[in-house]
């Protein structure tokens, strides 16, 4: 049976004490691809990297019905400026372990063992999926190319993100 395509509702966030509208390139990738695949740009910010910013924003795309997936970049490496995963892992409800294994692997075949310094990963917290990528373009290529670009589309089989969709705040 042919599946019919879904587009969803998807929000970007990145995440930089430096970038601004005119030099986020990462943001402008992300942006491309999400709406190059047929979705829709739910809304597109920059926070710098403050724990409690970051909360404040995804606190409300999570808790609004027509936010279905937000993908944030940047704040993932080591340093200590780097909080995205502090901030978001507290407002999950699941964490999904593969993504940020899979993306590990994935971009070992790019940047080997540098891999291990991305702590990308991925949940659900109130019905929406939450994905947060490194804050280069390469590493959301890499994602968006390689994971979230098949697993965001209802035509990929065996199973995909979104027939999941209706689905995440059963009791």
């Amino acid at each position: 049976m042919e599946r019919n395509f879904i587009p969803v509702n998807i929000a970007l966030l990145t995440i930089s004490d430096t970038r601004t509208i005119e030099n986020d390139t990462s943001g402008k990738v992300l942006r491309e691809r999400v709406l190059s695949a047929g979705h829709q740009l739910a809304e597109q910010q920059i926070v710098v990297d403050d724990i409690y910013q970051i909360r404040a924003i995804l606190s409300q795309w999570i808790a609004n019905p027509e936010v279905q997936a937000v993908i944030t970049t940047g704040g993932t490496g080591l340093t200590g400026r780097d909080g995205t995963p502090e901030a978001v892992k507290v407002l999950l409800d699941k964490e999904i372990e593969g993504f940020g294994e899979l993306f590990r692997q994935i971009s070992f075949q790019d940047i080997k063992t540098s891999t291990i310094q991305s702590r990308a990963l991925g949940g659900v917290a109130n019905g929406t999926f939450v994905f947060c990528l490194p804050g280069s373009s390469g590493a959301c290529k890499t994602a968006w190319d390689d994971i979230l670009k098949e697993q965001l589309d209802a035509r990929h089989r065996p199973c995909n993100f979104v027939e999941l969709m209706p689905r995440l705040l059963e009791k």
